[in-house]
This record gives C-alpha cells, structure tokens and sequence, in this order.
C-alpha cells in the first residue's frame, strides 16, 4: 500500500490512489472490506441507503494548505480540524477553481467556471470590493442551495458572500443569498476588510486613493497659489475663476472621498435576510455572532433535514481575533486566527453531535484558495503558508494558490482516516451533495464539477476529471492533465505572473499579482511540469529531458479548443461599470447617507467555553 510519502514513478500505474486502512462501516449496508489482504483500494461499498443526510459546509477564506496540522503543521494548534480528518477522508489533490475569492465561490455555488456566468474579470480588481456595486452572481445561475430547497432542506448561510447584492435599485436583492436557495443568511455581504478595523491600512483601490490624495493637494496647491498671486498684485486672474477652480477641487474632494473614505460605513455591514443589522461591523463581537447563528441554525432545523453553509471570515485579513486566542499561537495575528477559527470549527462539530445528527451529516470543510504571501506589516507575513507549493493567492495557475485543504466526513457512510490523492475540484461539492439530497443537475447548462461519491466510498479508484482549467480572472493561464492510466499529473502554463522584486517568490510590489499586462509572462513553448514527480513546480520539463514533450502539449492544447466550444459570451459582472461604487445601490439601515447603526441585542450574545 502507498505510503504518505510515496511518489510514483512515469509510468507506473497508481491503483486508486488512497491512502490508509479500511474502517469498519456498521450502518445499513453492505462493506466487502480486505485490508489485511494488504491490497490497496480494499474498501468495496456495495450498497448506499437510500438516506438524505443534512449537510454542512464549512468554507475558510484564503487558508494556506501549510496552516492546518493534518497537512503537516506542527506548530499552529488546530486540534477540531486533525480530528476531523482522522474520522473521515482527506483530500491531497483538492483543487479550486480560481485563486481568488468571488470567481472560486461562484464555482463553488455553481459547480460551473466562474467565465461561464461572467464571474470572471478582464480588468483589476477581480473581486468585488464595494458592497454597493450591481455586479454579482446573475439570478439564472441554478446554486446547489436552489436545488436542496427544492428537495426540502432548509438551506442557510452564514459569514460571507461576496457575490453581490442588488443590480438596479438598493432593494432589489437580485444577487442576494435569499435569491440564490438560501432560506437564511447572516452575515456580511462582501467581505471582513482591512477597512472593518480602525487602526488598519486600506485595502480598497489604495493607489487609486493615493493618486485622489495627490490630485486634491495639487487642485488645493493651484488654488492657494492663485489667491497669493492675485492678494500680491503677481497675477489678475478673475476672482470667479478662481472660485470656479476652487469649487471644483471642492466637489472632487467630496466625490472620492465619500465613496472611499467612508468604506467601513459602506462595506463593513452585517445582514440578517435583508436586512442591515450593524453598520460597521464592530470587529471584536463578530466571531461570536457567527458562530452563534451557525449552532442556533443546527438547533432550530434538527427535526429536518439541512443545509448549512458556514462561510467563515477567518482567515481574511484584517485577521482580527477575540481575546480568547490573541496572542496565544506561535506564528502571531494570522496563527491566533487560524487557532480561532479551528475552535469555531470544534464548536459547530459539538453542536452537531449535542442535538444526535452526527451520524446523518455529511460534513466538509475547505478553503476558497491558498493563502496570500503579499500581505505583510513590516517584515512579518500576515498571509498563509501554502506548505511545498509554489505561489499563492491571486497567482492564476501556480499550486499555492488553487491546492487547498479538503475534509469530508460522514459517519458509516465513506471510509475513516484515508487520505486519497486523486484531482478533485472544489466544483465537485455540487453535484455531490445535489446527489446526496436526491436532485438532478440541471441539464440546460454545463457542469463542470464531477459527483465524487463513489471515490469518496472507495466504489471506483479514480476522480472523473481529465483535465481541469486554470483561470486568472477571464484569463487562461495553465491547465492540469491527469493520464488515470499511468498516474501522471501534468501542468502547463501557458501565463504566469512577474514576481518582484526578481527571484522573489510573489508581486511584493502590488498588493496582488496581475493576470494580463506587462505584470505576466507569455510562454511559449509553455512550461510543463509533473506534478506526481515535482508538486512544487521547481523544474520544468523540455522536450530533452521528457520524451513526450511535445504530445502533452498536443493534447493539452486540443482540451482547450474542446473547452473553449462550451463556453458562450455572458454579461461580465465584473467589468468596471459593475464594480464600481453606486450610491443609490449602497445598503444602509437608515436614510442615505446617515448608515450608522447597530440593532444586534444583548440578547444576540452568546456564552461559549472553550
């Protein structure tokens, strides 16, 4: 049997690629189990009751592969989540489809590359960035949500969306959660910001306010100039234009700095259903209330079955953490939040086992990408560690960014403590549990994610998946080839991001590396790398040292030509007229522009030990 550590050689035909030993399985069906044989992939499910489980979905934000102990850290603590890898099945090959926020959850929702819903941008930034914007993911998108509530789950979502919130009134909720399957949402609607913590530097288009702030001081410049020149007799420029030009600088100055400079009141806001509860986010309360709505939900839906998506804010800077865990990890801010955040898992785990739904849960938990390697204060990183992979958030096709922590439990129903090695894509989660909930796909549409039940039960050896795409925002830059024959992994990168400063191993001059522009290179002939033989894409391959150089890249490049036949032009929702910042669009729980609130009650408290 394949040890943990084990890579096979080209060529070498990989039986199933699993990992561990074959666990009892006692509850209604039949397990043909031979591990002691010592044959691999031993485990054959011959059977599946015909249960509905409740599912709950647990997504961190830009969590590094390197930051959980069962992925080989052993110095940030995070007990709830090991545990919960040793009682269920650890994926070693787990993929997501974009390397950034908003474009890898629409997949996630959707099971669909984000460039087929125009969730995928031509122009920075890629994410949405103001809650007040119209883009967002299109009401004819069908989410996994939509599909468990026709099935009769009581779906909700809690922590972040950041698939926007209204497209022409501020209202109409079009790309709400509501709108989108879920019965319940609470949270917040784009994203916990450097802008959510006083104290913090910007992270909203911070050289777009630089460039305003130097405008406004050249505009204030020419106007005190003027008057001095014109009180000293050295100038006779007319006083009503130089009143026109000061009023100018005046109506500039309010124009940026409303949309800018009031950020935390615009975009710092947590929602209950439709309605704004707290603007801004009071940072140090909002771990607890998410956590608290996250049990209260599993409390109230007990006698029925469930959806519960639990989108954390951790581990997103600011990073802000409670009392309870600041300070106590090894690796600063951004451990003691990963250290919070495994408790907030621990917690939710608890509440499942407390009301008895443990063994009818189907319970996973991921990131949405690799953790970022530019933010920093100082020297000290503030982002995750992407453990042997290379790069990271943001950086189109390399692994650091897209090769994400992936766990799935469900008790008696899929193996304990194995690890498979198998290409599955964070897409996969969709038609997954819509085939645990009893549902179809939907057929008017391409699906991109693959139903991995099988593979999770050991009933196949092999993912479903071919060849995967890796996309930097509306951009092509690499794409991942599994022969399931050989085992071989193949990589091509088509594009890849400038680092800098040069031999750096990220765009430490940016906040985020670029997908297009003079900030990435073109390649060509392309780099191939093997992933089975070189996971951190140190050393590219050529046509001299790999015999079949040139036919990977033949069949590489007739898989793109086959993908790109599905795709059809969409509206683009990130384009800059949907990104951009809309006043009549803005939430607000009062009269606009006076959103100031907080209708969360010392009722909404919550006591929990650790």
């Amino acid at each position: 049997m394949e040890t943990s550590g084990s890579t096979p050689a080209f060529g070498a035909r990989k039986e199933g690629r699993w990992r561990g030993i074959c666990p009892p399985f006692p509850r209604l069906f039949t397990v043909t189990c031979l591990a002691l044989s010592g044959l691999p992939n031993a485990c054959g499910v011959f059977a599946i009751p015909d249960i509905k489980p409740n599912i709950v979905l647990m997504l961190a934000d830009d969590l590094g592969i390197g930051d959980i102990g069962c992925y080989g850290n052993n110095t940030i603590r995070t007990p709830n989540i090991d545990q919960l890898a040793k009682e269920g099945v650890k994926l070693t090959q787990h993929i997501a489809t974009a390397s950034i926020c908003t474009p890898s959850r629409t997949a996630f929702l959707t099971g669909r590359y984000p460039i087929r819903s125009g969730m995928s941008a031509r122009t920075e930034p890629r994410v949405f960035i103001r809650t007040g914007s119209s883009g967002g993911l299109p009401p004819n998108e069908t989410t996994f949500a939509k599909l468990l509530q026709q099935q009769g789950y009581t779906t909700g979502l809690i922590g972040k969306w950041h698939q926007g919130v209204s497209c022409k009134s501020r209202n109409d909720h079009c790309h709400h959660p509501l709108n989108h399957g879920f019965d319940y949402f609470y949270g917040t609607p784009l994203s916990f910001l450097n802008e959510c913590q006083s104290g913090k530097d910007s992270e909203i288009s911070q050289q777009l306010r630089a460039a305003c702030w130097s405008y406004t001081h050249l505009i204030s410049l020419l106007v005190f100039t003027l008057l001095l020149g014109n009180i000293s007799g050295m100038t006779s420029l007319k006083w009503k234009a130089i009143a026109f030009v000061a009023v100018c600088g005046i109506l500039f100055f309010i124009t940026w700095f409303s949309c800018y400079g009031f950020s935390r009141y615009w975009d710092c806001i947590l929602m209950k259903e439709h309605i704004v509860t707290e603007q801004p986010i009071k940072a140090e309360n909002v771990t607890f209330k998410i956590l608290k709505e996250a049990i209260s939900f599993i409390e109230r839906n007990k006698q029925g079955l469930f959806l519960l998506f639990v989108s954390f804010l951790h581990v997103h800077t600011p990073c802000y953490t409670t009392e309870l865990f600041n300070g106590k990890s090894r690796h600063g801010l951004y451990g003691d939040n990963v250290e919070e955040m495994d408790w907030m898992v621990g917690k939710i785990l608890t509440a499942i086992d407390k009301e008895g739904l443990r063994d009818n849960t189907f319970v996973y938990f991921t990131s949405d990408n690799g953790g970022s390697l530019e933010l920093r204060e100082g020297s000290t990183q503030c982002g995750g560690w992407n453990s042997i992979y290379k790069g990271g958030k943001g950086m189109g096709g390399w692994e650091g960014g897209i090769h994400v922590p992936g766990i799935v439990r469900w008790p008696g129903m899929i193996p304990v403590n194995i690890s498979i090695d198998e290409p599955i894509s964070l897409m996969d989660i969709y038609p997954t549990v819509v085939h645990l909930a009893g549902a179809s796909v939907p057929q008017d549409r391409v699906i991109d994610g693959k139903n991995q039940i099988a593979l999770l039960q050991g009933e196949v050896k092999h993912s479903e998946h071919e060849f995967l795409f890796h996309y930097c925002g509306a951009y092509l830059h690499a794409v991942r080839w599994y022969q399931k024959e050989s085992g071989a992994l193949w990589k091509v990168h088509y594009v890849t991001p400038k680092f800098h400063p040069e031999g750096a191993s990220a765009c430490y001059n940016r906040k985020i590396c670029p997908c297009f522009g003079d900030g990435v290179t073109h390649h060509n002939p392309p780099l191939l790398f093997d992933l089975s033989r070189d996971p951190s894409e140190a050393n590219p391959l050529s046509p001299t040292t790999e015999p079949l150089f040139n036919t990977i890249l033949s069949h590489t490049e007739r898989a793109i030509r086959e993908h790109k036949k599905t795709l059809t032009p969409v509206p683009e929702q990130l384009d800059i007229y949907n990104i951009i910042w809309k006043p009549w669009l803005q939430p607000c729980c009062g009269a606009f522009p006076f959103c100031w609130c907080d209708d969360e009650t010392d009722s909404n408290a919550i006591n929990i030990q650790i």
